[in-house]
This record gives structure tokens, C-alpha cells and sequence, in this order.
């Protein structure tokens, strides 16, 4: 059983790990564990997910069970992040849901563009 929230992100993607940094800091109280989808074998409790999937997105693994993929996972982080519980009504906002999804999709496809020399692959 988990006992925070898990966040699984692709670890070879320096555009990746810039915006992980980012979160951690936002992250103060270390709520959210943030790991390389490759180490998820180091946490036990876990729900399998294909490497297919996690090369596709980030996934939020809530300590109830809870699997959150892209753009879904990110309203769910808020409640764990410092002043995020007030930003979370946005999601309530008709379409709000469907721009984050989208704009996430885009911008997972093209990660490895984004920058120069962002990622090791």
C-alpha cells in the first residue's frame, strides 16, 4: 500500500526531468513521490502499467489505487501541492479538462523537440 501519491515520468527525457525539478520545488511538503517510470519495480504496490503507456505519459498513482494518465493526472496533483487545492476549481470549467488533455498529448508527442539537447535518447 501506497502511502503518497506516486508519479511515474520518463526519466530519459530532459524535458521531463526539467518540469519533475520544477514540481519538486513546488512540492514542499514532499507529498508526491516523484520517479522514473524505468524504477517503478523499486516500489512495491503498484499497479501494472505497460511500458507502451508510461512512454506515452506520466501516471499518477494515488495511494488509494487510483491511476491517473497525461492530463488527468494534473487536477489530481493539486490537492498535494502547496496552494494547489485553490487552483483545482478551474477543472470544474466546462472544456477545461479537454484543453489539458489535448495540449498535454501535444506536447508528450513532441518532448523530445522541445529544447535543444533535451533528451538522452
Amino acid at each position: 500500500m501506497l502511502t503518497r501519491p506516486v508519479l511515474l515520468y520518463d526519466g530519459d527525457c530532459g524535458f521531463c526531468r526539467r518540469w519533475i525539478r520544477r514540481l519538486e520545488r513546488w512540492d514542499v511538503h514532499q507529498r508526491i513521490q516523484c520517479l522514473p517510470s524505468d524504477q517503478r519495480g523499486t516500489i512495491a504496490g503498484l499497479p501494472p502499467l505497460s511500458d507502451e503507456a508510461l512512454n506515452r505519459a506520466m501516471h499518477l498513482i494515488t495511494p488509494d489505487g487510483q491511476v491517473f494518465a497525461g492530463g488527468r493526472a494534473l487536477p489530481e496533483m493539486l490537492p498535494y501541492l502547496r496552494g494547489g487545492r485553490f487552483l483545482r476549481p478551474i477543472y470544474a470549467i466546462p472544456g477545461i479538462q479537454a484543453v489539458t488533455n489535448r495540449v498535454y498529448s501535444w506536447v508528450a508527442e513532441h518532448r523530445h523537440d522541445l529544447g535543444s539537447g533535451s533528451c538522452e535518447v
